[in-house]
């Protein structure tokens, strides 16, 4: 415990404003030149202009929304070591069980708010499919479709008018977006509380709609969005101004608490703890250490705890409709899980063909979308028509293709009661005489939990028509492409299990005479396989799979299927969440830098044109710098006769500016003497989280007032990281990545020049920006590719 209260103690309390960042404004012709012999140290393109204005805006959720970078790095200033300093060990023991306080409320609330979305779509649910059905059995086939399509209708009207004209930023799963936070991307509403309001009830209003989709991306946003409410530092507007809160007011700590938050819904959505924690891991991170590995499994364990709970309190029919088909668990039970070598063949096509349709279905979804988002910018009114359209197809699918399947008798000795009475169960009559029930009702006449469970059933007893579980796997498979992308909460996780599963069972049913396997465990593999083909995750979606079915004697065959489908699919695109992330414009950070950037150098990129201040800056030239841009970070110079000769001292936030100008915290003197650590303290300079920051027209300087003096040393973070201008872009990339920066200072490799060349942020290394300045470093085709990836913006 101590340790870890030694390591969580690395918080920064920063400022934040726009993102981007000035360059130098003397000239910048010789920042490219270094020593001799290296071939590519000319210039590769005349650099007439290097203003970026790349990657500024992305898609969120189905608008078109500013972005800006999120600050990881601790600042340590001399406010913040002043703060060190200072505190008392009772506050260092306080701030570390603070943070398992909110992992623990993050569990709580993650697993509640699953818990009733489960309830909900359940239950409205159920209550549209019993009034069909019960017109079913009176013959009355036009009334059931009327009834069927009206509530499907008005449940997605109501999903969609919440995404378009409430919260724009809850459309979609979510996935993407939370990936992009974790990153160190932020945008307006992406993780605020209307945007949870509407993504808890859109997800139920179109799961339960009948839509070919799943509420567990949702879950994860759900979840990101609890542990965003938690980490805002407290809340001066509802009083919660208590000294512990505001120790969280700093970007890193709200990371830690939002990848507990996205692992939380995945345990959440899917009763899977351990898959949760390794989703965060695996897919939702691009930063981790030991000690948020332990506060996501405690987080991940509370969510089990609370779901079991209430479950257990479900038992005696206390929930409404709520039954076996509310919390996503497939129990399957196959008898000879044993296999050979000829089964392990048969496995590894099934893996193949399952990568190949994966990374299909990727592509096409990545087409739909484009078009989609062509759409969405008309309006709100067009997205909810959009929507409207999507559902009265679906309506007409799900009602109308079981009218294909002929009626099948009974099975003499059925397990359930067929045909089945009521919401759930294996066996639908739909429009069959009694003791007959029609297969293909059984699949779309249901909710998607209950269509994978009977996909999952064990037996050979030709429980599906061949005939039957081919024309579902079609539908679904195209049903989950044209409806991924409208404006209502969406996850593709349920229609990549479905579209896997039928797949799976398909090959099953084909295969049989070569293989001893089950057709139920066939379709489980399916699955898996759809899932690595188009996820391109392994560990983590093989931990939640065999926590979904129960099974652990399936690891082998589950492994296999995931790490072959996996390798097939990435021949052809990306993972789906990875496309997303690229496709929506966010400028993310990958782990590994691209190859073209070995060619280049630091000091090639940095834009221009460069604002920096001096140590002993006036108040006039401070106010009209932040008035004319829109940057973030500003160099400090210090000169002479504070310094031999101009040297760097280090950076400044723009918001920690502002701070100082609304406090005015100022001085007559050129020569210093700052009152900033007797006048401030660091929880001034905290962050501030959902509420709204200083802002430039909140500042009243008056002309007196103009021609005084800050002095910037006290908040200039004088262990900012720089990097030489001959350093390989690549190295700076993974640099700027790993140590979870938004700025990175660029400086001259020989004396005599100006203390700073310029600042790398993101944006600079975005692909768009450094193939725009050298567009012949890398291959046409691929070139092109990078700027279809942003045409839609």
């Amino acid at each position: 415990m101590v340790m870890e209260m030694e390591e969580e103690m690395d918080v920064e309390h920063m400022g934040h404003e726009e993102e981007r960042v000035g360059i130098l404004i003397s000239s910048r012709s010789s920042s490219t030149t270094t020593g001799s012999g290296s071939g590519i140290r000319e210039p590769l393109l005349p650099k007439n202009s290097r203003l970026n204005t790349t990657s500024q805006h992305a898609i969120v959720g189905a608008n078109v929304c500013p972005i800006e970078s999120l600050d990881y790095e601790i600042i340590e200033n001399d406010i913040f070591k002043q703060d060190w300093r200072s505190r008392a060990k009772s506050e260092i023991v306080q701030y570390v069980y603070l943070k398992w306080t909110f992992a623990l409320l993050i569990g709580l609330g993650t697993g509640v708010t699953a818990f009733f979305s489960n309830i909900g779509v359940e239950n409205i649910a159920g209550v549209k499919l019993n009034l069909t059905n019960d017109l079913m059995l009176n013959q009355k086939f036009h009334h059931a479709f009327a009834v069927f399509a009206g509530c499907n209708m008005i449940l997605a009207i109501a999903a969609a008018a919440l995404c378009a004209y409430i919260a724009p930023a809850a459309a979609g799963s979510g996935i993407p977006e939370v990936k992009a936070y974790l990153n160190g991307v932020d945008a307006p509403s992406i993780l605020a509380t209307r945007t949870l309001f509407v993504k808890i009830f859109g997800s139920i209003f179109g799961v339960a709609a009948g839509f070919v989709v799943g509420k567990e991306g949702p879950m994860v946003h759900t979840g990101a969005c609890i542990a965003n409410l938690l980490g805002q530092g407290g809340s001066t507007k509802y009083g919660l101004t208590w000294k512990g809160f505001r120790q969280f007011k700093n970007d890193r700590d709200r990371r830690d608490l939002i990848t507990c938050g996205a692992a939380a819904g995945v345990a959440g959505a899917f009763r899977a703890p351990v898959g949760g924690v390794l989703f965060a891991l695996e897919e939702a991170a691009s930063w981790w250490r030991s000690a948020l590995l332990w506060r996501t499994f405690f987080t991940t364990a509370v969510v089990a705890v609370v779901l079991k709970g209430f479950m257990e309190y479900c038992k005696d029919e206390n929930c409404g409709l709520f039954g076996e088909g509310g919390l996503i668990m497939f129990e399957v039970d196959y008898a000879k899980p044993s296999y050979s070598i000829p089964d392990l063949l048969v496995v590894i096509f099934l893996g193949v063909v399952g990568g190949l349709l994966g990374s299909l279905y990727n592509f096409l979804v990545d087409k739909v979308l484009r078009t989609y988002s062509i759409i969405n910018e008309r309006g709100p009114i067009f997205k909810v028509i959009l929507v409207m359209i999507i559902s009265f197809l679906t309506s007409c699918c799900s009602f109308g293709v079981p009218w294909l399947s002929k009626c099948m008798p009974c099975p003499p000795q059925a397990a359930d009661q067929c045909p089945t009475v009521g919401r759930s169960g294996h066996y639908k009559n739909f429009q069959c005489p009694p003791n007959h029930y029609n297969d293909l009702a059984s699949l779309f006449f249901t909710t998607n939990d209950d269509a994978i469970r009977n996909l999952f059933i064990a037996g050979t007893d030709k429980r599906f028509l061949l005939s039957s579980l081919l024309i579902f796997f079609v539908t679904i498979y195209f049903l989950g492409i044209i409806t991924y992308g409208i404006a209502i909460p969406s996850g593709l996780f349920i229609p990549v299990i479905l579209a896997g599963a039928s797949y799976g069972r398909v090959a099953g049913s084909l295969l049989s005479p070569f293989t001893v396997l089950d057709v139920g465990l066939f379709a489980l593999l399916g699955a898996a396989s759809f899932l690595g083909g188009t996820m391109r995750m392994t560990v983590s979606l093989c931990v939640i799979l065999l926590e979904l079915t129960n099974n652990l004697l399936m690891l082998p065959l589950v492994m296999l299927v995931l790490l072959i489908s996996k390798s097939v699919a990435d021949c052809f695109n990306k993972g789906v969440y990875d496309q997303m992330v690229e496709m929506k414009g966010l400028p993310y950070l990958e782990a590994h830098a691209e190859p073209y950037m070995r060619q280049l150098a630091a000091g090639d990129v940095v834009s221009s044109p460069l604002f920096m201040f001096s140590g002993i800056e006036k108040v006039g030239n401070i106010l009209h710098t932040l008035k004319v841009t829109r940057h973030n970070g500003f160099p400090v110079i210090d000169e002479p006769p504070f310094s031999d000769e101009q040297e760097l001292c280090g950076l400044v936030l723009r918001y920690h500016l502002l701070i100082v100008l609304k406090h005015k915290v100022f001085t007559t003197s050129p020569r210093g003497s700052s009152s900033i650590l007797k006048k401030l303290s660091a929880h001034d300079f905290g962050k501030p989280g959902a509420g709204k920051g200083i802002t430039l027209e909140e500042l009243e300087i008056s002309d007196e007032e103009m021609e005084m003096y800050v002095d910037l040393h006290p908040i200039t973070n004088r262990s900012s990281y720089t990097v030489l201008e001959t350093t390989s872009l690549a190295k700076a990339a993974i640099l700027f990545r790993e140590l979870g920066l938004r700025h990175l200072l660029v400086v001259p490799k020989k004396p005599g020049r100006p203390p700073v060349v310029g600042i790398l942020t993101r944006h600079d290394l975005m692909a768009e920006h450094v193939l725009g300045l050298y567009p012949h470093i890398v291959p046409t085709r691929k070139r092109s590719h990078y700027q279809e990836t942003h045409s839609h913006l």
